[in-house]
């Protein structure tokens, strides 16, 4: 059921930015390259006021200005996000901790050898990458845990795996950030973040064929207080909103979790009928 909820969920918000990104690059190629791509929605804006006067000239630099800026803070980032990654990889270098690795991936059949063990005195587990994700265990969460919550944690986390979620947590983001002007991409990567929590948490009680022991290893995690990273690089076991995943456990309900104002929604479905709009006249 969240599966399916998730890839929607993804997939608008997705859209959302594709559409967008679709706006500025005619802009940027009618423009840069003298390719005449006629009334996409800046190109429209700006034919609305009459050359060569001081309005049509500011209205013309405030467009130049925010696809500039959007352009760049796309590039400044998706930067960030792979030093970020490449800062993760260092230091699960330093604190690998290669005898428990051997042990857990081959208790796991895990013949890409994808699970890394740190030594680190923090319950920590999650999963990091964008091409090929790794799931990241602490030998304080080995000890906390039983076997069975142990596996299940390890089913949870092989979802996120299996889904590249990390990456696409990254773009919902990128693109809520970018484009907070539609709030429809808010809404997506709130609701994403959740229901990718969700849909790992059916994973696991799939392999395990019970609730018992991933509501078990949730409830022990709630009591250390730990907090996930809010870097999109990481999906932590502990990330989402843990005690909606447990009242899920308990209790489903087939609701999404973060409602959506009608304002919001009124706002979004007028920016997404005038930008198809003008695409279709182009």
């Amino acid at each position: 059921m969240w599966r399916y909820k998730s890839q929607f969920v993804f997939g608008l918000g997705l859209f959302l930015g594709i559409i967008m990104c679709a706006q500025m690059g005619m802009y940027v190629v009618n423009h840069v390259f003298g390719t005449m791509i006629n009334l996409n929605i800046f190109q429209f804006c700006i034919s609305l006021f009459m050359g060569n006067t001081f309005l049509y000239h500011s209205v013309l630099l405030a467009i130049n200005s925010f696809i500039a800026f959007t352009i760049f803070s796309i590039c400044k980032k998706m930067i960030n996000q792979f030093i970020e990654i490449k800062k993760i990889k260092n230091k699960i270098t330093l604190l690998k901790n290669e005898p428990l690795t051997l042990s857990l991936n081959h208790c796991f059949q895990r013949k890409k050898m994808d699970i890394q063990v740190i030594t680190c005195n923090e319950p920590v587990a999650f999963t990091f990458g964008f091409a090929s994700p790794t799931i990241v265990l602490s030998t304080e969460l080995i000890k906390m845990l039983d076997q069975e919550e142990l596996a299940a944690v390890v089913y949870h986390e092989t979802a996120h795996q299996k889904s590249f979620d990390p990456i696409k947590t990254f773009i919902l983001q990128l693109i809520s950030e970018v484009m907070w002007y539609i709030p429809l991409t808010k809404w997506a990567y709130q609701n994403y973040k959740i229901l990718v929590e969700l849909v790992a948490d059916e994973y696991a009680v799939r392999r395990m064929g019970s609730e018992l022991g991933l509501g078990s290893a949730l409830l022990k995690l709630i009591k250390t207080r730990i907090g996930g990273s809010s870097a999109p690089a990481l999906v932590h076991f502990t990330g989402g909103t843990v005690d909606y995943r447990i009242k899920q456990l308990i209790e489903p309900e087939p609701s999404i979790p973060v409602k959506l104002q009608t304002r919001s929604i009124f706002i979004s479905i007028n920016m997404i009928m005038v930008m198809m709009v003008l695409m279709d006249i182009v």
